[in-house]
């Protein structure tokens, strides 16, 4: 029988929780033709509704890249508007789920509302299921002794620096994706070149110092150390995201490059001179190496989605 198992979510960062919610919608497809598809919104519906949205941990492309990879057969990104918003649980249902998506069963998280003002709940939809000729579905919950695998979770971690528990949450390593532009070369001057990323969208985390794995544009992977701050020493203004990557000597200008942050080293602090600036960053290269080095397995994932 054709049709579609939708599993709907923003799945920002696509964790661990997430993926459970696409193993449950992979196991409802079974062995029948039918087709699990990840329906997701573009941008975040808070954006829309003139709430302020919350950090984001991975850029649209990556999310799709993800869900593909985890389970979902096809992404459609709904482009989430004010028409959209403006549904109500019966249109939601009946023109997206059933018209366009061809549902036969529909799994959602926990707390799931939809239509406008959230006027729609789980019990609505299972009542606009069995008119429509889907099954509605509550989504396991995956989680450890700390809670439920979240978004949310991800985004604490991050933002105080636990790079570590992200990742562990997220099932990978938290990344941050952005295009080498020129900066001051204020690294080459000092014998440590970097790679400045430009428009960075992913949460950014606590201002430090972090042992990260990258990604080039051609799938080449380097390792190094990422610096993210103001540069305190030098003008403590402008932010700045400058990884510099170990044995590495190509252009990479214009290039997007993808960083995985393994490991946080130190917080970010003022130097009493270029000097003292200059020792303390061949002090941090040398402790990303070690910090690496400990941590091979995380290194050998970056790319393969997953951290075993």
């Amino acid at each position: 029988m054709s049709g579609a198992v939708v599993a709907i979510g923003n799945f920002d960062g696509v964790h661990r929780g997430h993926r459970a919610v696409l193993a449950q919608a992979r196991r409802l497809a079974g062995p029948s033709a039918h087709k699990v598809v990840a329906l997701t919104f573009d941008p975040h519906p808070t954006r829309v509704l003139g709430r302020t949205p919350p950090p984001q941990l991975s850029t649209l492309e990556r999310r799709v890249e993800l869900l593909l990879a985890h389970g979902a057969d096809e992404v459609v990104v709904e482009p989430f508007t004010t028409e959209l918003a403006a549904f109500t649980p019966e249109r939601f249902a009946r023109e997206l789920l059933s018209a366009r998506l061809h549902a036969r069963a529909v799994v959602v998280g926990e707390g799931f509302r939809f239509g406008a003002k959230r006027a729609g709940d789980f019990s609505r939809l299972e009542a606009l299921g069995a008119e429509l000729g889907f099954v509605a579905c509550a989504a396991e919950v995956a989680g450890d002794d700390d809670g439920p695998f979240s978004s949310t979770r991800v985004r604490q971690a991050v933002a105080r620096g636990d790079v570590v528990e992200a990742a562990r949450v997220l099932g990978r390593l938290h990344e941050l994706s952005g295009t080498v532009v020129h900066g001051d070369h204020l690294g080459r001057t000092l014998g440590f070149p970097t790679a400045n990323l430009d428009g960075v969208v992913e949460a950014l985390p606590l201002h430090g110092v972090y042992a990260v794995v990258a990604a080039g544009p051609q799938g080449e992977r380097w390792t190094g150390v990422l610096n993210v701050g103001v540069r305190p020493t030098v003008d403590g203004a402008k932010l700045r995201v400058e990884a510099h990557l170990f044995d590495v000597d190509v252009d990479l200008y214009g290039a997007r490059v993808r960083v995985g942050l393994v490991a946080h080293l130190r917080p970010e602090r003022r130097f009493g001179g270029l000097d003292a600036l200059k020792a303390q960053i061949a002090q941090d290269a040398q402790d990303a190496r070690q910090a690496l080095a400990a941590s091979p397995s995380s290194v050998a994932a970056f790319g393969a989605n997953k951290i075993e």
